[in-house]
């Protein structure tokens, strides 16, 4: 029996990356998905993977109206929404030290990261009730519980704030059957990340905080999220689930 079966799950940032795994892996376990991506041409391209049991849809999380669209979209188009991932989430390379950090790439990176999350559970908790009950997954950071190898201020802040929010909202709806999550990887193989750390010096300056010696795959991170999203997980909540490769664990710099 598949996991996911007669659930549908709601995954923005579908269109790449974590997101699109996630997509791609509960529709293998049975689960009719919506994919959301800012851009709706690349959630199309991720639904038409997926077959009948995928719909795309394009929106801006840190837009109140296209937060609530995309919930109505679920609901119009399956029926129901059991699981929302709240994974879409921006790193900007201009994102530096609190000294150096501009007021506008601040807003960019918390609008997207944290206020974009905060309305994904906003719009979805109403739709979850009416479905009895659900999964709620978050997307934050292992920087959210440690301090980051390289400055990037915005990003920190941001992801520290969706573990709290995540905390929060597990505790308040505990009681009315949804499960609220705070997904933290490490370094993931992506091509942003690939993007942000083109040089090879930068990039081994990453690499030698992680025990395991290599960032994490997408899909691995999706595999963690499956279980958050399954049945399997019924009695995890407001947890700081950590996919990081022994990143936290580790108390000195691994040879």
């Amino acid at each position: 029996m598949t996991r996911l079966a007669n659930k549908v799950a709601l995954i923005t940032g579908g269109g790449s990356g974590i997101g699109k795994a996630s997509c791609l892996l509960f529709a293998r376990e049975g689960a009719k998905v919506v994919v959301v991506d800012l851009k709706k041409e690349t959630a199309e391209a991720t639904a038409r993977e997926i077959g009948g049991n995928a719909r795309a849809f394009g929106a801006d999380v840190s837009k109140e109206k296209d937060a609530e669209a995309m919930v109505a979209f679920a609901e119009k188009s399956f029926g129901r929404l059991d699981v929302i991932f709240n994974n879409a989430g921006v790193f900007h390379p201009k994102d530096d030290s609190v000294t150096n950090t501009s007021g506008d790439i601040w807003d960019l990176v918390i609008d997207i990261n944290l206020k974009g999350v905060f309305l994904g559970c906003k719009y979805a908790i109403p739709a979850l009730l009416r479905a009895g009950g659900g999964s709620i997954i978050n997307t934050a950071s292992f920087v959210a519980i440690m301090g980051a190898a390289a400055p990037q201020i915005a990003y920190t802040a941001s992801k520290g704030g969706v573990l709290a929010m995540t905390r929060e909202i597990a505790v308040e709806f505990a009681k009315k059957n949804i499960r609220a999550n705070a997904l933290c990887p490490g370094p993931v193989e992506t091509p942003l990340l690939a993007e942000l750390l083109s040089d090879p010096a930068r990039r081994q300056r990453r690499l030698v905080h992680i025990p395991m010696g290599r960032f994490a795959k997408a899909e691995e991170i999706a595999n963690a999220a499956l279980f958050l999203a399954s049945d399997e997980s019924s009695y995890v909540s407001g947890t700081t689930f950590l996919v990081d490769g022994a990143i936290t664990a580790a108390y000195v710099t691994p040879e």
